[in-house]
């Protein structure tokens, strides 16, 4: 048997942004594993390296997922390079591979965080050389094998990541347009929203589409991990091609299955032609761009669905951070906040903002908000119940 047991349930961390950590729970616990540990950045579960490849290819608010190669008492960088190349690396990495190592460590003894990937890269190298005479190439590019090393104290974890490059580069983003949403960030976005594909959805100001298109993928019950070929536990020994490709075959189920009902009305609307441009393109490259309706036009003529019953309108308005004439966006926040109330009557209306000042100019009373980060920046999604006629209270 091979030293390293692909089907051995291992602990398997998930990671995602701060703040969307609850959806990637759900969406776990809907493929059916019990979550054992959770922190502001991810959980823990139970995991073979089989169980990682429906993971990778159905989640779709995971950053990554590593599995567990060993843990070590570490309290030193002496320690830690010894406890790595104890390690049987000549059978997990070719010699003539490529690995990038990640660290995230928080140690007294170390003050310079590129440091002690330097020593994890060392050790792998040293070892597979000493085993096998040649040495794999290794550098920060993650397309081939990527090993996590987290140190905190005198313990350390090093993981296996079998996702490779982030899982939310899903490769359709051909035309990227200005400021775009991250593709994780967006499905997140839908999910607090309560989007499950079964509302018609309008996304005015929609960019390079990247809301507009999670959408369609949720609608649809695409796997987002299907858009793209190359995972970082596809780069090692492991005999593991035959349930790959079977894992990928179950993962398109999932979309024949539920194509199998009407897909409900998705209208992406732009002011700019290139930016519908590029979301058109962008939705083509995943697949789904039969299923959005793009409209060139300012966002409060943006059309809304007829006869499909009500449903969401979701708005990633700018907020002066990187785009955009800042002096002009009070009144932008004020026109959404006029669209809602003459045009999106029985609807709900979501505004996603990283400002709180213009967030207020809306006019309108939000019913929820919902932090999330993007990038650097605390932002909100704000939930505003558009009635339509006179409410009960």
């Amino acid at each position: 048997m091979h030293p390293i047991n692909p089907t051995k349930k291992r602990l398997t961390r998930i990671t995602a942004a701060p703040f969307t950590v609850p959806y990637l729970r759900a969406e776990v616990e809907a493929l059916g594993f019990e979550v054992q540990e959770e922190d502001a950045v991810g959980i823990h579960v139970g995991a073979s390296l089989i169980d990682c490849m429906p993971l990778n290819l159905q989640l779709r608010t995971a950053q990554h997922v590593l599995w567990l190669l060993a843990r070590f008492r570490c309290p030193s960088p002496d320690a830690l390079y010894k406890e790595v190349a104890a390690f049987p690396w000549e059978t997990l990495i070719a010699n003539d591979g490529y690995v990038s190592v990640v660290s995230n460590v928080d140690h007294p003894k170390v003050t310079n965080s590129l440091y002690p990937s330097r020593v994890v890269k060392d050790a792998i190298v040293d070892r597979i050389s000493s085993k096998t005479g040649a040495r794999p190439d290794s550098g920060p590019d993650r397309y081939q094998t990527v090993i996590n090393l987290f140190w905190k104290g005198d313990r350390a974890w090093i993981y296996l990541n079998t996702s490779g490059e982030r899982l939310g580069d899903r490769g359709y983003r051909k035309l990227p347009h200005l400021a775009p949403m991250r593709e994780t960030l967006a499905a997140a976005v839908l999910l607090a929203a309560g989007y499950d594909g079964t509302r018609p959805l309008v996304n005015p100001m929609c960019g390079s589409g990247t809301l507009a298109i999670e959408a369609a993928l949720i609608a649809t019950g695409r796997a987002p991990g299907l858009l793209r070929s190359n995972y970082g536990l596809l780069h090692t020994y492991l005999d593991i091609d035959d349930e790959w490709r079977e894992a990928r075959r179950e993962a398109g189920k999932l979309k024949r299955a539920r194509e199998l009902g009407p897909v409900p009305p998705i209208v992406a609307s732009d002011h700019d032609p290139s930016a519908i441009d590029a979301a058109r393109r962008n939705a083509r490259a995943a697949g789904v761009e039969q299923h959005i309706e793009f409209v060139e036009c300012d966002f409060a003529e943006t059309p809304m669905p007829d006869g499909v019953g009500v449903g969401d309108v979701m708005m990633n308005a700018e907020y002066g951070e990187r785009m955009g004439e800042a002096d002009l966006l009070p009144e932008t926040y004020k026109r959404i906040g006029d669209y809602f109330k003459q045009r999106c009557a029985g609807w709900t209306g979501h505004v996603f903002t990283g400002s709180r000042e213009l967030a207020g100019k809306v006019g309108l009373r939000a019913a929820k908000r919902t932090p999330f980060m993007n990038a650097h920046i605390e932002c909100r999604l704000l939930r505003y119940e558009m009635w339509a006629g006179v409410r009960e209270e």
